[in-house]
């Protein structure tokens, strides 16, 4: 359990933080930025719930919106060879196949595509493909602090498997994929 009793600590106002194994780092480190975008998709979701409220699909985003306080977790604690004060929380194998599941019993669900899709149609799947978009980025900067620190690959592999989840759900939300604006190669040249 978390316990926050204090929601300031003034300890930040020189632009540091504290990782989770206790190490000072500026707020602009590779690392911070990486759970920081996790932090910012996390929020995106948060809209979407906001926007839509069926049981099934609220279920499914808290799912996600948890796993990705587990994807923050996971980030704020450096992998070392160090032997840990507390086992830290990594992201799993088994997380990123339960989004391969969903991906798969969503997308057999849809009308096969024809095009690339636009980014838009029904307020929802607005909200999924900047989701969408926000979780790309974050995968980035994820790859991008790999290559300079030891990573967990699950996390990276998790949030790749994230896009496309939230990919084929912002198709399920434009009427199981029958309201996607499709691009339109070259529709408005002269």
């Amino acid at each position: 359990m978390v316990y926050l009793n204090r929601i300031y600590t003034k300890s930040g106002d020189g632009g540091e933080t504290s990782l989770g194994d206790g190490r000072r780092v500026p707020k602009t480190d590779l690392r911070i930025r990486a759970y920081g975008g996790v932090d910012e998709l996390n929020s995106v979701l948060g809209l979407v719930l906001a926007a839509r409220s069926t049981d099934e699909f609220a279920r499914r985003l808290t799912h996600l919106q948890n796993d990705l306080f587990d994807v923050g977790a996971d980030l704020c604690v450096p992998e070392s060879d160090e032997p840990p004060a507390h086992t830290p929380l990594r992201v799993t194998e088994a997380q990123v196949e339960q989004l391969e599941h969903w991906i798969d019993a969503v997308n057999e669900r849809l009308s096969p595509l024809t095009s690339f899709i636009l980014p838009g149609g029904s307020v929802v799947a607005a909200h999924l493909h900047h989701a969408r978009t926000v979780c790309r980025r974050v995968e980035i900067g994820v790859l991008e602090l790999a290559a300079h620190e030891r990573v967990n690959p699950q996390v990276a592999i998790y949030l790749n498997r994230l896009s496309d989840l939230l990919f084929v759900l912002a198709r399920a939300a434009n009427d199981n994929g029958r309201g996607d604006v499709l691009w339109v190669p070259g529709a408005n040249r002269t």
